[in-house]
Formats: C-alpha cells, sequence, structure tokens
C-alpha cells in the first residue's frame, strides 16, 4: 500500500515533468549549482530533476514489493525529503487557503516519511542484526561457562583420584 503512490507519483512525474517544474525550479536552482561543483555533468535542469527524482521514486517504489524493501524504504524517505520542500512550501503560499491545502499536502509527507522508516528498520518477523549479536553473546557466553564447569568438575575427579592413589584417565 506505502508502494502505490511512489509508483504513481513518480511515473507521472517521469512522464509529465511539465506540471511539476514551476514548484521544482526554486530547489533545482539552489541543488543545481551544487552538483556542477562536483562534476560539470551533473548540471541538469529542472525538468531532469524532477524526472530523475520521478525515475528513483517509481523504481524504488516498486522495490517496495520485494525482498530489497528496506533499501528501498530507504531510498524513498531520502527522495521524499526534496519532494516535500519543493512541492508543499507550506511557509511560502499567500493565501490562507493556499497555505493550509500545502500543509495538508506537507504533512502527509511527513506520514508517509514516517512510515516509510518504519519500512526502513521492519524485518519482517525476522530477528534483526542486535536481536542476532545480543543472542551470539549470550549463547557464547553459556557455552564459556559450560565449558568451565566441565573442566573444573573434570579437576576435581582427577584431584579426588590423585589424592585417593588412583590414575584418572585424561
Amino acid at each position: 500500500m506505502l508502494a502505490a503512490i511512489f509508483v504513481k507519483s513518480g511515473a507521472d512525474a517521469v512522464m509529465m515533468p511539465e506540471r511539476l517544474v514551476p514548484r521544482a525550479a526554486p530547489l533545482a536552482d539552489k541543488v543545481g549549482p551544487a552538483l556542477s561543483n562536483v562534476h560539470p555533468a551533473l548540471s541538469p535542469d529542472t525538468k531532469t530533476f524532477v524526472q530523475v527524482n520521478g525515475a528513483v521514486q517509481a523504481a524504488a517504489g516498486a522495490l517496495l514489493l520485494t525482498r530489497w524493501s528496506r533499501p528501498a524504504a530507504v531510498v524513498l524517505a531520502g527522495s521524499l525529503v526534496p519532494t516535500t520542500i519543493a512541492g508543499h512550501a507550506f511557509w511560502a503560499q499567500g493565501t490562507p487557503a493556499d497555505r493550509s491545502a500545502q500543509l495538508t499536502h506537507f504533512l502527509k509527507n511527513v506520514g508517509l516519511f514516517g512510515g516509510l522508516l518504519l519500512a526502513a528498520v521492519d524485518t519482517g518477523g525476522r530477528p534483526g542484526l542486535r536481536w542476532r549479536a545480543e543472542h551470539l553473546a549470550r549463547d557464547a557466553n553459556k557455552a564459556v561457562r559450560r565449558t568451565a564447569q566441565h573442566q573444573k568438575a573434570k579437576a576435581n575427579i582427577a584431584m579426588k583420584a590423585a589424592a585417593a592413589g588412583r590414575k584418572f584417565p585424561s
């Protein structure tokens, strides 16, 4: 269910970016020069930014339905930040009605972000790394204690046998 909005809106952004370009332009104008400083080939126009973000969202949304759902959720959470800032800047709206509408969309995206964070840490019922590490350490500790107790008991038997003048097989 979480994937549906990303697959649909991502595909729409790839196929029809023009409707999103005006909202994305202020953010793309800020990010574009920084990217071109990294590498000259990384200075796409706003339309390309919108299409790349849409492609990332559509692909990662589809991956939410696979065994790669955790990394896909992380990618989607990352792509949702610029989408939310560029698309739903309620603080920059002029009228109270526009501000209210954009605030609703902003909060919807915050909720989606929270859902993506939960999906990113979800292990699907399987123990996570922390649980596995804790249980591995506990089991290793038990094994060491058992071995020490066994060796101590063996040593006690050997000492009693030696005291009685018998030889204890090792």
